[in-house]
């Protein structure tokens, strides 16, 4: 017997939240249906709009928030010390990370990239602009220790977060192509791809233009 007192129980927010999550992910912003994401979340429409006011606010919200914890995340990874390039190693596998457990994230900003962002307001942009802030700082990081040559925190934010958002988002036709067998090789592993990544981040800043010692065996965050 289910003991009633100790059983979790989801707010009403935070179901909301994972149920538009879903729904943005699907549908895109556009389409997506408030009916729906009530429906999802187990609510009336009436507690979405007291938690939020309008779908587009719901929107705004559960990007911002995604983001504001991501970026916290990655700036607390550049105060626990450690080189620039260990560093750099644990951001990108916190990248992959989140975007692998927020499937939502990809599909959205994928979305938001091909229109023009015209769903993201300043407050969501100043929070997502917290990544390459990250970014900016284990740069700053290594060309002062001298390891690492000066760079735009920009390139080096779009070199790591494009390729794992399309990475992620091309999870079902992965596994569709490796259904068909259609190519000669093996779909890549997701650690695979990620060390990838990282050597490839490292390369593109190693202050002598080769790469700097190897990430780790494992490109999971601690």
């Amino acid at each position: 017997m289910v003991n009633k007192e100790t059983t979790p129980k989801r707010d009403s927010k935070t179901a909301i939240f994972e149920a538009a999550a879903q729904e943005f992910a699907e549908r895109g912003f556009d389409a997506a249906g408030v009916d729906r994401i009530a429906a999802a979340a187990g609510v009336n429409k009436a507690m979405l709009y007291y938690h939020f006011g309008n779908k587009q606010a719901l929107y705004r919200e559960l990007l911002r928030g995604t983001f504001s914890r991501v970026a916290t995340a990655l700036q607390a990874l550049v105060e626990e010390g450690g080189s620039a390039e260990e560093v750099l190693d644990r951001m990108i596998a916190t990248i992959a990370r989140v975007a692998e457990a927020h499937p939502f994230l990809p599909a959205v900003m994928l979305r938001e990239i091909a229109e023009g962002g015209t769903h993201l307001d300043r407050d969501t942009m100043a929070a997502m602009a917290g990544l390459p802030r990250a970014f900016a700082s284990v740069i700053g990081k290594g060309v002062q220790a001298g390891t690492m040559r000066p760079l735009n925190p920009l390139i080096a934010y779009f070199s790591t977060v494009a390729p794992i958002m399309l990475f992620t988002a091309s999870a079902p036709i992965r596994k569709e192509m490796a259904g068909t067998q259609q190519l000669p090789f093996a779909m890549p592993e997701r650690e695979a791809f990620i060390t990838h990544v990282q050597h490839m981040l490292r390369r593109s800043l190693a202050a002598d233009g080769r790469d700097t010692q190897a990430p780790a065996a494992t490109s999971s965050p601690r």
